[in-house]
């Protein structure tokens, strides 16, 4: 059964609150979900922040959550902050996902004409309260439209914006931005309202399509942005092999409607352009292990590789399918799996070229991607299984240069497919 489509994602109890406080100065939005371990953490920081960095403006935290079923929301409403600080924790409406958090976040900043938004994940055990100061003070005294977090993370964290986002981000959107769906943005009321414009919140970005979505608008919408260094991100970090697959689907689908939906202004562009880090006084914390299960990661690869072989063979160039055959291949012989950047760089282009013309369901396109992903993460994983964060991170950028190195090669088959569906002339 489809979900009811909601004209707003707030309920009559946070209209009450919005319309007893009227304004505030920052609002900070914390979207949750099943998070009763840290939300009280991220809260108390976050008030802390606001009253330590802002006790003359007002300011308030709305935590917006998404009918966690463990005592996420009652821990969040006895979580202290101080008495300068507003707090609301209420449950949203729409479609189960972050993007509708960040939904009802948006619309209750709107609605209190606030001048800086910041959003934190409700998982964070490395947030401080500088993280206010750093990822507000720039919104509020420097004119900056939209900012992302730069951190540290664990060499084995973020594995979805290493293989494919962050490198996509650099390449086709040629903007050098290290962590283009990490979770903590701020933002001004002009960004929320052109959030909120938008007819998307049935669709991905109503989930963990989110983040890329707001990156894309921001690249190409907003007037002023930058990403802030904020030390070390430690989280309750996901192994990709276990929790990973439907976030896989939701970022990559977005992010492959997204190339499509500003075509007309990266495909004019030649180099990748820097965006600046604004320096901070963030120190960097021991980051926490995490484990990977490689040896699953490979069996997906070899089982999907199997299931999906035709679907490889019409939809990846000639070359792109006999490198993957030969992967495949060494690993049934009993070699390491070997899964090189170059074939990957060609196998993402030719599945986001592909997406723009797909005139069947574009999901399980990009669902027959995931074993691919296994993949390439489990042959990246024993790569930098021994090495230090400093070796494991000069493989992503090489990566991520090889995706550059890739670029005219996506933008002639993205034309090509174009043109074939009468979509260009």
């Amino acid at each position: 059964m489809p979900f009811k489509k909601y004209s707003t994602a707030l309920r009559e109890r946070t209209l009450k609150w919005l319309s007893r406080i009227k304004e505030v100065d920052i609002l900070v939005g914390i979207p949750t979900y099943n998070n009763e371990d840290t939300v009280g953490y991220v809260i108390t920081q976050a008030g802390v922040g606001l009253h330590r960095y802002y006790r003359d403006l007002k300011t308030a935290i709305f935590v917006s959550d998404g009918g966690s079923t463990d005592n996420t929301r009652e821990n969040a409403l006895v979580a202290e902050v101080p008495s300068t600080v507003e707090k609301h924790v209420e449950i949203y409406r729409g479609i189960p996902g972050k993007g509708t958090s960040f939904r009802a976040i948006f619309e209750a900043a709107v609605s209190l004409n606030a001048r800086a938004i910041l959003v934190m994940d409700s998982d964070l055990r490395s947030i401080t309260p500088e993280w206010i100061k750093f990822m507000g003070e720039p919104v509020l005294k420097d004119g900056y439209d939209f900012l992302w977090p730069f951190y540290k993370r664990h060499k084995f964290d973020g594995t979805i914006t290493n293989m494919i986002v962050y490198p996509m981000t650099r390449a086709v959107f040629f903007k050098d931005i290290r962590q283009p769906i990490g979770g903590d943005f701020s933002f001004t009321r002009r960004m929320a309202e052109l959030f909120i414009s938008r007819d998307v919140w049935d669709t991905d970005v109503a989930k963990f399509g989110i983040d890329i979505w707001m990156t894309s608008i921001a690249i190409h919408e907003a007037r002023k942005y930058a990403q802030v260094y904020l030390g070390t991100k430690v989280h309750n970090a996901k192994d990709p092999a276990q929790d990973l697959s439907a976030m896989f689907t939701q970022v990559v689908s977005t992010l492959f409607y997204m190339i499509g939906e500003y075509k007309e202004a990266w495909m004019k562009k030649q180099e990748t352009e820097p965006v600046p880090i604004l320096p901070t006084e963030a120190r960097e914390k021991p980051l926490e292990d995490i484990r990977v299960s490689v040896e699953k990661m490979e069996l997906e690869f070899m089982e999907g590789f199997k299931h999906f072989e035709p679907f490889y063979k019409a939809i990846l160039s000639a070359r792109a399918f006999e490198g993957l055959s030969q992967s495949y291949l060494e690993r049934a012989s009993g070699d390491p799996l070997r899964f090189p950047p170059q074939l990957w760089a060609r196998i993402i282009y030719d599945f986001a070229a592909t997406y723009q013309t797909w005139s069947r369901n574009r999901r399980r396109l990009v669902n027959i991607m995931v074993p691919l992903y296994f993949g390439r993460t489990a042959a990246y994983s024993r790569e930098v299984m021994d090495k230090p964060w400093e070796e494991a991170e000069k493989l992503i950028q090489q990566q991520a240069s090889i995706f550059e190195e890739h670029r005219d090669y996506f933008k002639g088959k993205f034309s090509k497919k174009l043109v074939d569906s009468g979509i260009l002339f």
